[in-house]
């Protein structure tokens, strides 16, 4: 993969996509989005950080259409409050809509979430002398959240790590302080094999930590690990890659040790059951071969544009953004260490595009 620049303008409330995005420089043509010329027009989205990277080749690649993509990755929770307030024409969430974000929505009309791509989230560290993936399960790293485990030796890692030449050094623990779709899904994980963790700590966008110190957004976490010795955090595969970041083998849910890679993310997603309401998860997923902590990430509407507020002109761009998104959207993904989604998946996706309306009528894209 070519190395991508995350932009700091990335942090600002709304992030223009005029800048170059890294991975694949090619321009969506008319062709590329229903073979007609695209409506113009300017889409606002705010969320998941993620998935920023994504967004950021998406509003690059769309701009020879005439679409103008700004998206501010303010983390999951954000995104989801700015969208039901009215300030973005979109969010970006990577877990399923809450009931209470579902009641919020309700205010302006029906939400619609509709999941986007699937992405690794990695235990990264920064350990001297160890620089291929550390064995850890589930109980141990959420051993190491709660600083239970102290010492890069413990007992609990060593008995994992036969032949690994550990430091006695302190760890030194880095989590996310904003309200974050990555930590729901990592935290999700660790409650599934720590009851210590389910009862005192739990998984939500954002916990109170046992330990550790906070950084803003995937970026910022792994600005602290790539700066701090002996440290550990969570953050997307992209991030890890384009920091040179070494992360464990995580054990899954069959009792095997898996590096986060596009095949093991994408296995994640292989047979998962999905609802009506496209409201699903692959943490934890049983298939063997899987990444145990990838996530889903959801671009989330509502099923009448117009009368959420958009004009007309602008749902059909929302319309030809999303079309292109299920189409050769999907195909950029790879280049930046994300994974597409499953056939089965994005069928559902796509259908779920095709019935957004405007004041009542079906509204499509070019």
């Amino acid at each position: 993969m070519r190395t991508r620049t995350v932009v700091a303008g990335l942090l600002a409330l709304v992030a223009a996509f005029g800048v170059a995005a890294c991975g694949s420089s090619k321009k969506a043509s008319s062709s590329d989005v229903g073979g007609v010329s695209a409506p113009s027009g300017t889409i606002n989205g705010a969320g998941s950080t993620l998935a920023a990277p994504v967004y950021q080749q998406w509003g690059s690649n769309l701009k020879g259409n005439g679409i103008t993509l700004n998206y501010a990755p303010v983390g999951s929770g954000a995104g989801v409050a700015q969208w039901t307030a009215g300030t973005a024409d979109f969010g970006a969430s990577d877990p399923s809509l809450a009931p209470e974000d579902k009641s919020a929505a309700k205010k302006k009309g029906d939400p619609v979430q509709i999941p986007t791509v699937l992405g690794a989230i990695t235990v990264s560290y920064n350990l001297s002398g160890v620089d291929k993936g550390l064995k850890l399960d589930g109980k141990t790293i959420a051993d190491i959240f709660l600083g239970k485990v102290k010492k890069w030796n413990d007992p609990e890692i060593a008995s994992q790590n036969s032949g690994v030449s550990l430091p006695s050094s302190n760890i030194t623990v880095v989590h996310r302080s904003d309200e974050s779709g990555t930590t729901k899904g990592f935290t999700g994980f660790l409650e599934g094999y720590s009851p210590t963790w389910k009862s005192q700590v739990g998984s939500d966008k954002t916990v109170k930590w046992p330990t550790g110190t906070g950084a803003k957004g995937n970026e910022g976490v792994a600005a602290a690990i790539k700066q701090t010795s002996g440290s550990i955090g969570y953050v997307e595969q992209a991030y890890a890659l384009q920091n040179n970041f070494t992360f464990a083998n995580v054990k899954n849910k069959s009792g095997k040790y898996i590096a986060p890679t596009l095949a093991s993310t994408s296995a994640a997603g292989d047979g998962v059951s999905v609802p009506s309401n496209l409201g699903f998860t692959v943490i934890d997923s049983p298939n063997p071969g899987a990444y145990p902590i990838s996530s889903q990430t959801f671009v989330l509407f509502y099923k009448d544009l117009c009368k959420a507020g958009m004009s007309q002109a602008k749902a059909k761009g929302a319309a030809t953004f999303l079309n292109y998104v299920y189409g050769d959207g999907q195909n950029v993904l790879k280049q930046l260490s994300y994974a597409p989604l499953p056939a089965a998946i994005a069928s559902k996706a796509k259908a779920q595009v095709s019935q957004l309306q405007c004041n009542g009528s079906p509204v499509s894209g070019s």
